[in-house]
């Protein structure tokens, strides 16, 4: 479904990504594991079109995307999460929901999908007319996967969705991920919480450095020892 090769990406003189490569199959959730600064946004932002690629081919469903904007890409059924949740801090929780559906392929239903959306997130029913910034962390969280999901797409990148929340937000978050794959949306997922991640991902990348440096099942990548010590804390 999603095919990166040899992805090489530069903020001005420095080299961030050397040779990326990755595949995502439909209906997998894909894990990016890496240390802070490996690579990890800088490959999904890559992905949706936010970065200048300098060289590499990334393809979506066999057709190459590497060169098309942000909006075209997401109109192909990618879109991503942001690090960060990005909302419009000023505008309200219902607004943020009806920029995330101007999408070609889901403004025909904009409307179900806003009451899908408040349905699936009850707090952002209660919230919808409240503005965006002055959600709680964990709400601003939901609003930002609810706005991605209004474009009805078929691959979901999430970048740290739990990164700042308490654990019980944290697992919240991650049922929620497992419920987005539930519907048939694929997910890639760059997460700081390695072990959970790895508990609902089919297969797993590691990053450092800018380069893939370990690839396999979640399982395998999981009892790696090289894993094991870096990001788990055994020996």
């Amino acid at each position: 479904m999603l095919s990166v090769r040899d992805l090489n990406v530069s903020y001005g003189d420095f080299k961030a990504l050397h040779g990326v490569s990755l595949e995502v199959d439909e209906g997998e959730t894909v894990v990016i594991v890496g240390a802070n600064g490996a690579g990890k946004t800088t490959t999904m932002k890559s992905i949706a079109g936010i970065l200048h690629v300098r060289s590499g081919e990334i393809q979506l469903c066999g057709e190459r995307i590497e060169r098309k904007s942000p909006r075209e890409i997401v109109e192909r059924g990618l879109v991503l999460v942001p690090e960060g949740r990005h909302l419009f801090a000023e505008m309200t929780v219902q607004e943020n929901l009806l920029v995330g559906g101007q999408a070609v392929r889901s403004r025909r239903n904009l409307r179900a999908n806003t009451a899908a959306m408040e349905e699936r997130f009850p707090i952002l029913g209660q919230r919808r007319s409240q503005a965006a910034g002055t959600l709680s962390g964990g709400e601003q969280q939901m609003l930002a996967v609810a706005r991605a999901l209004m474009s009805e797409p078929r691959i979901i990148l999430m970048d740290e969705p739990s990164i700042g929340l308490s654990p019980l937000l944290t697992a919240r978050i991650f049922a929620m991920v497992r419920e987005i794959n539930g519907m048939g949306i694929t997910v890639v997922l760059v997460e700081q919480n390695v072990v959970q991640s790895l508990e609902l991902a089919t297969r797993a990348y590691v990053i450092a450095e800018g380069r893939v440096v370990l690839q396999g099942g979640a399982a395998e990548i999981r009892g790696h020892a090289d894993v094991k010590r870096a990001y788990l804390g055994e020996v």
